[in-house]
């Protein structure tokens, strides 16, 4: 068998949802097209067949509820200390890896991260990302879209004076959209990692990362109203 092969390895998917959200409230379960919004993650992720686990790491009874109701496992409730505004995910991370490790003896080679806030990626989004960090051997993997709007068009406001945000960079050489070099921003759908990477090394996004292009339209992430709305849209479009 292959050492590219997906099924030599032991691969927990690891769903975050905290129950706090300024920008929306009840963000993760309020309804997108008809479902909770945390459930169209959970659905991905359990057509992904490669995935041993997929579980909810959320602080939050009613968001735990609504995961098991559409087949996601929740084997124990956050800490509300690793669920406030200013926690990073290397902690949670690590929570879900040591509970899982000492309560159940379950040790994944490799850990998915998948957002509630990026409802349009497919199961097949996830298995490419996985199969890229086995094939690369990388730290991590990290799907990524082609921005909107290029950085090269933006600007700071000094005043009034508009100045180019990215300062070495002559604004007049790219006028024309076609002459813009490609950019690509971390759409939040899913990052990929071995155990190995986030325990031993500590790094979180950093040392070989690998890119897994996904297309604008699966690539919506949703913080606010207005997002949800657009969300909708593309999805009633998709549908159709």
């Amino acid at each position: 068998m292959s050492m590219r092969d997906s099924t030599n390895y032991k691969i927990l998917a690891i769903i975050p949802a905290r129950g706090g959200s300024k920008g929306v409230p009840k963000k993760n379960i309020k309804k997108l097209a008809g479902k909770p919004l945390i459930c169209w993650t959970i659905e991905a992720a359990l057509q992904t067949t490669i995935l041993n686990r997929v579980i909810v790491s959320t602080d939050d009874e009613e968001i735990a509820e609504v995961a098991t109701g559409y087949g996601a496992d929740v084997p124990f409730l956050r800490p509300t200390s690793l669920a406030q505004d200013d926690t990073t995910d290397m902690p949670v991370y690590l929570h879900a890896l040591q509970w899982l490790e000492k309560n159940q003896a379950f040790k994944p080679d490799i850990i998915v991260w998948l957002r509630p806030t990026a409802p349009l990626r497919i199961n097949s989004d996830i298995k490419y990302a996985v199969d890229k960090l086995i094939g690369t051997k990388a730290d991590w993997v990290r799907s990524v879209s082609i921005v909107e709007h290029h950085p090269y068009w933006m600007f700071s406001v000094e005043g009034d004076k508009l100045l180019p945000f990215i300062e070495k960079i002559d604004i007049s050489k790219y006028l024309q959209r076609q002459l813009l070099p490609p950019a690509y921003r971390v759409n939040g759908a899913v990052d990929v990692a071995w155990r190995e990477t986030l325990v031993e090394k500590k790094l979180l996004y950093s040392g070989d990362v690998r890119a897994y292009t996904m297309p604008p339209e699966r690539s919506v992430d949703l913080d606010t109203e207005l997002d949800f709305v657009v969300a909708e849209a593309m999805m009633k479009r998709v549908r159709k």
